[in-house]
């Protein structure tokens, strides 16, 4: 080829691959449901003692306003302190405005807590809480898990606010393995905005001047390339792009999850992507605070293994976090589990990150967690054992109380295995045996107690169903006279 044809040649593939990125990024936004920020700064957090720090610096800092919004808040010490330095700006005039989820802080916080804050000048709203009008409304959560000052700086995580998170020293328990990040420069503003489309649901909305614009923003913080992507129900903005990630990568995807529960065509993707090469693998916790969780997911693990995925298991205390990262260059953080009940029933935040720097802090990262994680494996008949002694010492916990979702991803894959037995849509696995023998006996033992007592199964039925009765009758009233206005 003459030097001229190779020119020409080299252009030609300049212009192909513009073209390809302009392509992916495209897929991306629509797959998301999120436009890609450039100018950002961002930092990685690990675990409540770089988290924690960082919000509270945060929130002394503050002159304008405070946007905090988080599903379980304790009011033990770690609440205290949270609240205690969020009270202290409501004083100085700065506008403080709190969210928190009615069932995940259930039993977590009192009264006097939220009482108290709103003393201080702070507005609290309450996500969700119970309705007579919407009597499985609670289905749905607001899980995530974010703090934003002044448009200028945001934070978007899967740390609650409690002592399960910040460990205690003095009784030799470690922090909770988590994950968040900070982030500066035009992207915070897209959080903001989900935080005030949030608010508006629940009450007055938040002023339109009070978050800055995107060209009031000036000069950019850094270089990183984010998309903010806020998930409500049944939109599955992460769902997809999870699994555009598992179509896409070529070499590398490692994920780290509290709750695994995939979806069938979740796990497929998964599966052939180590099929094809791609070095895929997941971390999970061992000792989990739900400990249905462990055995339920565990189920999973086989037909994973014998396509190729590596499986790990965290040996300290809770792995509660939430990440992803493929090929070195997309990697994500924040507050979506990989099962259905985060995909589509919640309200969720994540921060997806286009940057093969911080991609390569992410991986750095996932190769300190292995080492402190066993290797799930397939043993003689075909077993899912740990491929290595596990610690002798069971992880200490500070278990917290509040998460419909980490219940309801059991039932899911419980009712999952059930229905597919029953209509035989896919083939099952020995794994799902344990599954089938404790269903099969729960029934058995539900139909005796009912052909005995049948009042047991009466009662709570018509309960319900004049509950559900009465919810449509206020809401047909409610749509009537909406209609005569």
């Amino acid at each position: 080829m003459s030097i001229p044809e190779q020119a020409i040649s080299n252009l030609q593939d300049g212009k192909t691959h513009s073209q390809l990125r302009i392509l992916a990024d495209q897929a991306f936004s629509r797959t998301a449901g999120a436009p890609l920020v450039a100018g950002n700064q961002v930092r990685l957090l690990r675990d409540a003692t770089e988290n924690y720090p960082a919000w509270l610096e945060g929130i002394r800092s503050a002159e304008r306003h405070i946007y905090f919004e988080n599903y379980i808040i304790h009011s033990d010490e770690i609440g205290q302190q949270f609240a205690a330095a969020l009270a202290a700006k409501a004083r100085e005039g700065v506008r403080v405005r709190v969210i928190y989820d009615w069932f995940g802080s259930f039993l977590t916080a009192s009264r006097h807590f939220w009482k108290s804050l709103r003393q201080a000048g702070a507005e609290v709203r309450c996500f969700n809480p119970p309705r007579v009008d919407s009597p499985f409304g609670w289905v749905s959560r607001d899980h995530r898990k974010v703090l934003s000052i002044d448009s200028r700086v945001a934070f978007v995580t899967g740390l609650c606010i409690g002592r399960s998170w910040a460990g205690d020293a003095s009784r030799g328990i470690d922090p909770w393995r988590d994950t968040g990040i900070q982030i500066e420069g035009p992207a915070v503003i897209d959080v903001e905005q989900s935080f005030a489309t949030m608010w508006t649901g629940m009450g007055t909305p938040v002023p339109a001047e009070e978050i800055s614009r995107p060209e009031e923003y000036g000069p950019e913080a850094g270089d990183v390339s984010l998309r903010i992507v806020a998930t409500v129900p049944n939109m599955a903005g992460v769902y997809r792009l999870d699994q555009l990630i598992a179509a896409i990568a070529r070499h590398s995807m490692w994920l780290t999850d509290a709750y695994f529960l995939g979806t069938a065509a979740y796990v497929e993707a998964l599966k052939a992507a180590a099929a094809d090469g791609v070095d895929v693998r997941l971390l999970v916790p061992r000792a989990n605070d739900i400990p249905l969780m462990r055995a339920v997911s565990r189920a999973g693990f086989r037909g994973l293994l014998e396509a190729g995925v590596r499986i790990f298991e965290w040996n300290g205390p809770m792995m509660h976090a939430k990440t992803a990262v493929a090929d070195g260059r997309w990697a994500r953080v924040g507050s979506t589990n990989l099962n259905i009940v985060s995909w589509m029933g919640n309200w969720e935040m994540d921060v997806v990150a286009e940057d093969e720097r911080f991609a390569e802090e992410m991986e750095r990262m996932f190769l300190q967690d292995l080492a402190h994680a066993t290797e799930i494996v397939l043993r003689e008949k075909r077993s899912v054992r740990p491929a290595a002694p596990q610690p002798a010492k069971k992880p200490n916990f500070i278990t917290p109380s509040g998460s419909a979702g980490r219940a309801a991803t059991g039932v899911l894959r419980i009712g999952n295995a059930v229905g597919a037995a029953i209509t035989n849509r896919r083939t099952l696995g020995p794994a799902e045996a344990r599954i089938m023998f404790g269903v099969a006996c729960g029934l058995l033992l539900m139909t005796a107690i009912v052909a005995i007592w049948p009042r047991v199964l009466a009662i709570p039925l018509a309960v319900l169903g004049g509950w559900v009765g009465i919810s449509l009758l206020v809401r047909a009233y409610r749509l009537r006279r909406k209609r005569d206005q």
